[in-house]
């Protein structure tokens, strides 16, 4: 099962979120996927069980560095955004327009912030799940 892959904007929390939790399907399905790739003893000697479980480490691999990146360049665009904003208010303490669009990029990067955390632990649950078949 292959994480769908694309560029997530930014602008927008929501979508991004929404984008994170398609990609976190493998994840959220990791033992049913063990239980499809792993045979039973009657199919042990019809399925690799090895290649299909590499195979499965990798998709996860793949899909934990792929929402990692994802997570930490829209961090990093929206703190640029909020150093930007900060510079123009030390110069428009008065605008009160800047001062609402500081605040709503402020929030924004603490959620993506929040992201990273989510990440981890969704990370951790699926990595222990795997550990059990050593």
């Amino acid at each position: 099962m292959a994480a769908p892959s694309g560029a997530a904007s930014c602008e927008d929390f929501a979508e991004s979120q929404e984008l994170l939790r398609v990609m976190r399907t493998i994840d959220d399905r990791i033992v049913h996927e063990l239980n499809t790739t792993i045979p039973t003893a009657s199919f042990v000697g019809k399925i690799d069980a090895g290649q299909t479980c590499k195979e499965l480490y990798q998709s996860l691999m793949d899909a934990h560095t792929s929402r990692e990146r994802i997570i930490k360049n829209c961090i990093a665009q929206t703190s640029s955004v909020v150093k930007t904003l900060r510079e123009e208010r030390e110069k428009a303490q008065d605008d009160v327009a800047l001062l609402k669009q500081l605040r709503k990029e402020q929030t924004k990067l603490k959620l993506m912030q929040s992201e990273l955390n989510v990440e981890e632990v969704v990370n951790d649950r699926s990595w222990k799940v795997l550990s059990h078949l050593k």
